[in-house]
């Protein structure tokens, strides 16, 4: 936020952040963040295991200095490339857990990393005025209206059966199968709406892109749930 506290003051949806508010200043935002980046890594490396607090690290510097400072006002990517560091969470996770990598967490990292472009693209349908006025090349402001719907579709297609992987590979049982099936299939239901709305009605975009944070939340309370249930041994 203190990177961005130019174009968030432009943007009608991030106007009300604390900086472009004036409600904290710049520096002391630098500052407290900083702090906050630099202690969880350190308590994430001494407390739990190295080899977590190195991805945490990763994550973070990927956040800031390959999203937010390189990608984000250069390329319509930004979102494709960037979704790295908000995928990477469950990796990080599992190796506090267990302190080694494994393929289930890999997958899970996959997944957000493909449910990341969709979700943001819808967004920025219907926020493209916002974008365009902050100068931030979103595929809607950069590639058109038309161009973003299709690729909203084609990472909703890709998504679907990556999330079915961990129950089609034995790890997930049946709750997790039936949910991500279900959901998973309303999700494309939902881009195919999108893809298939009228230029300029974006009534569908903001659908998906609600039902896009539910979706992604069901999806790991369901492998919690096999968990409870004894899966995932």
């Amino acid at each position: 936020m203190w990177y961005d506290a130019d174009i968030d003051a432009v943007m009608a949806r991030t106007q009300g952040r604390p900086i472009p508010q004036g409600r904290i200043a710049a520096g002391e935002a630098l500052g407290f963040g900083a702090t906050l980046a630099a202690a969880a890594v350190l308590v994430m490396g001494l407390m739990v295991n190295a080899l977590a607090g190195a991805l945490l690290a990763l994550t973070i510097a990927f956040y800031i200095g390959v999203y937010t400072v390189w990608l984000k006002r250069r390329t319509p990517q930004n979102i494709v490339i960037g979704g790295l560091a908000g995928a990477l969470p469950p990796l990080i996770g599992w190796v506090a857990v267990t302190g080694a990598v494994a393929w289930l967490p890999m997958v899970l990292v996959a997944m957000i990393f493909v449910w990341t472009p969709p979700h943001f693209w819808a967004l920025a349908l219907y926020r493209r005025g916002d974008y365009a006025k902050a100068g931030v090349p979103m595929l809607p402001v950069v590639a058109g209206e038309r161009a973003t719907r299709r690729h909203i579709l084609v990472y909703a297609s890709v998504l679907y059966p990556l999330t079915l992987l961990p129950w089609a590979l034995g790890p997930a049982g049946p709750v997790y199968g039936w949910v991500a099936g279900l959901l998973g299939a309303l999700f494309v239901a939902g881009a195919v709406q999108v893809w298939r709305a009228p230029a300029g009605q974006f009534g569908s975009a903001r659908a998906l892109f609600g039902y896009s944070i539910l979706y992604l939340f069901a999806l790991f309370a369901a492998l919690l749930a096999d968990v409870w249930m004894g899966g995932l041994g």
